[in-house]
């Protein structure tokens, strides 16, 4: 394995922050939709290599949103919850994740 790739893969492994298992993030893996929690910094064509690379899959599109933190009170204590970048990949037909399962 030569210096490059192996440096690619690690690029990509810092892309991916998490799958996120949610009630609605099932729903949408009906219609052959992953989401997941990715870099704040992270592009859309970052996005679609990674997971294409670390999953073996091919992507069709890529949809991103940013949450934004939220200011919560905890037993009288302020604090704010930091921004989240999530990414809708939709797959193509036939090609599955199983995002139980982990790397």
């Amino acid at each position: 394995m030569s210096q490059v790739s192996r440096f690619a893969d690690t690029r990509h492994y810092d892309v991916i922050v998490s799958p996120i298992i949610t009630e609605k993030a099932t729903i949408a893996s009906e219609q052959n939709k992953v989401v997941f929690r990715v870099r704040k910094d992270a592009t859309k064509p970052q996005i679609k290599a990674a997971v294409e690379r670390l999953f073996d899959v091919k992507v069709e599109s890529v949809n991103t949103l940013v949450r934004k933190g939220k200011t919560k009170i905890f037993r009288g204590t302020r604090g704010t919850q930091s921004d989240v970048k999530k990414a809708v990949v939709t797959l193509a037909e036939g090609h599955r994740i199983d995002v139980t399962t982990g790397l």
